[in-house]
């Protein structure tokens, strides 16, 4: 019987000291290899389609680069390829075709949203839509034997969201994890027009969602495969029009399952939400406040944010039992060494629970990075560097190794040795013991990856070095005729996605 293997793969980064980026533990698992997964049959006509998947940013040993070293039919589909994992996917990509692997094709992020054409027809193909889309079509082009250079080229997204039951991960492939934690689609899209954001660009502003039943038949399938954790991926929760549905039957039916989420700041004037979100079980909720001045949230078209309402959103949260994460951005046009510290010091006394800091980047594809590109404000050539953790363009006010300085000095600043001693002398009754568990970590964890000069977001605990982009350089210069690829022109939208986001109607409180 005819057989394809397909190996999808969440590449990992190349980091500051070329060494690929993998650790021993991962913090959080990636969503799109599971979903894919899940989207992919057993059988294709008569064809057996075999799947295996991939995380490299947990693969401490390189046994799985034997799969990319195979005669046998496989298809390698490299997934959610952002701009700093697209080198690695590219070398990955042709590593494969080098070692007999036929049929390679790159998706997500970057692909969709920026210009890959130098790129086109030299043995890896190119996605540019959402996979729901596209991956039919891609994989009976790997049995026939031929993909087509591009796929979703007319259309990034779709209408509507297909509803598919997710099915979980291994549990062998689990305890690559610190916790046992699914994330979970429940909608797609976000209303709002911030330059800096990729989620725009790369989800569109129209919010699409997928049933109720769907997502509790998911939420049970990951309780009885040992799940613990939820992360509803969506990037505006209390914009998914049948969220309170959704809390509400999780309530009914005693799922149990912790979870996390995404809102935007406009969940200040949403209180009856915010409290059915402490009931459902939510333990933290992740909110982009970005910014402190009012001015710079407008000139970046973060028009839903009001500095004056984040006190607001601390105090409902802790109210019902769980903690807020505030994420922050240094390094916005008009900031000053002085503002970034006051930012600093507002948000340690506001204390929503637990804080990231980024450093401004204008990402490829979006709007700022067309603007920065316009003015020749970008200086970085290298698009490892595009991680929001490193300084890319040439700010006004502050050097790069200041900006280094304040992203790390923010951690350092929130995450204080009260604030240490506090997490580990306290506890919230009202979350469960394992929520509360990681609510005492996360501070050491934070502070620790700062000591060791690493981002905390970076992907997990104990980094493991084992290959290094200098042994990828050969074989990237050969298929694809550069040692690093020119940054990208932003990709335009078709004519249906325009009319897409076009209908949305956004209403601001």
């Amino acid at each position: 019987m005819k057989k394809l293997r397909v190996v999808i793969l969440k590449p990992s980064k190349y980091g500051t000291d070329g060494s690929v980026q993998r650790f021993r533990r991962g913090f959080m698992p990636n969503t799109t290899v599971p979903y894919i997964r899940s989207m992919t049959p057993q059988m294709i006509d008569d064809v057996v389609v075999e799947t295996q998947t991939i995380d490299e940013y947990v693969q401490t040993d390189l046994r799985y680069l034997d799969l990319l070293r195979s005669d046998e039919p496989t298809l390698l589909a490299l997934v959610g390829v952002q701009s700093h994992q697209f080198h690695r996917a590219l070398d990955l990509g042709a590593y494969a075709l080098k070692h007999k692997v036929r049929h390679v094709v790159i998706g997500g992020p970057h692909p969709m949203t920026c210009d890959t054409s130098m790129l086109h027809n030299r043995g890896v193909s190119f996605a540019l839509a959402e996979a729901e889309m596209i991956w039919p079509a891609i994989l009976r082009d790997a049995i026939r034997g031929q993909l087509q250079p591009v796929y979703g080229k007319g259309q990034r997204w779709q209408k509507e969201l297909s509803p598919l039951i997710m099915q979980p991960p291994s549990s062998q492939d689990m305890k690559r994890y610190v916790v046992p934690l699914l994330g979970i689609y429940p909608a797609r899209g976000c209303p709002y027009t911030c330059n800096f954001c990729s989620v725009i660009k790369i989800a569109g502003r129209q919010v699409r969602s997928v049933d109720v039943d769907t997502i509790m038949a998911t939420l049970w399938a990951a309780k009885k495969a040992g799940i613990q954790f939820v992360l509803f991926t969506s990037d505006n929760f209390n914009k998914y029009a049948d969220a309170p549905a959704l809390l509400n039957q999780m309530i009914r039916e005693k799922i149990d399952l912790p979870f996390m989420c995404q809102c935007d700041t406009q969940v200040s004037k949403q209180e009856d939400f915010i409290e059915l979100l402490g009931r459902a079980g939510c333990f933290q909720m992740f909110v982009g406040v970005e910014s402190l001045n009012r001015q710079t949230l407008l000139k970046a078209h973060k028009t839903q944010n009001h500095p004056q309402r984040y006190a607001d959103i601390v105090r409902l949260v802790h109210k019902y039992g769980f903690n807020g994460h505030f994420s922050n951005i240094i390094g916005f046009p008009d900031d000053t060494e002085q503002s970034c510290h006051e930012h600093m010091a507002i948000i340690k006394e506001l204390s929503p629970g637990a804080v990231s800091c980024y450093i401004l980047c204008p990402l490829p594809g979006t709007e700022q990075y067309d603007d920065f590109r316009a003015e020749d404000l970008v200086y970085e050539k290298n698009l490892d560097r595009f991680d929001a953790t490193c300084p890319t363009w040439s700010h006004p006010n502050l050097s790069p190794e200041q900006l280094t300085n304040l992203m790390f000095e923010f951690y350092r600043t929130f995450y204080s040795d009260e604030r240490l001693i506090r997490s580990f002398t306290t506890r919230n009754r009202r979350m469960s013991w394992q929520s509360d568990l990681i609510a005492r970590i996360f501070p050491v964890f934070n502070r620790y990856s700062v000591w060791r000069g690493l981002h905390p977001m970076a992907g997990g605990f104990w980094d493991i070095k084992r290959d290094h982009v200098s042994e990828y350089l050969d074989v990237r210069r050969q298929y694809y005729g550069y040692e690093h690829v020119p940054l990208p022109a932003s990709l335009r939208l078709s004519e249906i996605d325009e009319k897409m986001n076009g209908n949305v109607k956004l209403v601001l409180a």
